[in-house]
């Protein structure tokens, strides 16, 4: 099974269940599960609600600055991709310049190119919507997406913390060009 086997398609507002649901799963399947992260559960559901709520992810699916593209494969959403204006808390950041919100890939897909495949989607839409860099914030733990971010060009340039809740993640900083 491969990406070729998934439909990548914008998103709409008939996917926020779907995307809910996947986004919560899949952070704390890679965060909690994955890394360890020992998030007070109060913390979490907070974040998670704040984050992939279905009222946040209308809000920003119905915003023409945001961009949201999904990989599904039966009817069923196994990734998706976020942009929108940059707003890193980095000193050349700017909102004309095009930022990586969230790649979420859910463990049923991963290893199979979707993830890939959505940040071809992801970054070619920057390219067209936005000018100047691109950037991406990514927990600074995540050596697999650093590495993977690292091959498209992007490099470390800043560091800052990420709420999750009240907890705070160490974040680094990518931008390319």
């Amino acid at each position: 099974m491969s990406a070729a086997m998934h439909n990548f398609r914008p998103a709409t507002a008939a996917d926020i269940p779907q995307l809910s649901k996947l986004g919560a799963r899949t952070f704390r399947e890679t965060f909690v599960d994955g890394f360890g992260i020992p998030y007070p559960p109060a913390d979490l559901a907070a974040f998670c609600e704040y984050a992939f709520g279905e009222a946040t992810l209308r809000e920003s699916i119905a915003d023409p600055a945001q961009g949201w593209w999904v990989a599904e494969k039966d009817g069923r959403i196994e990734g998706f991709a976020n942009i929108g204006p940059c707003a890193l808390p980095h000193p050349d950041a700017d909102p004309r310049n095009g930022e990586l919100k969230r790649l979420y890939i859910g463990r049923e897909a991963q290893g199979k190119g979707v993830g890939a495949a959505l940040l071809d989607i992801a970054l070619k839409a920057m390219a067209e919507r936005f000018e100047g860099p691109e950037w991406i914030g990514v927990w600074s733990g995540n050596d697999k997406a650093i590495r993977l971010y690292g091959h498209y060009g992007f490099h470390p340039v800043g560091e800052y913390k990420f709420p999750v809740g009240e907890w705070l993640d160490d974040e680094f900083i990518l931008r390319r060009g």
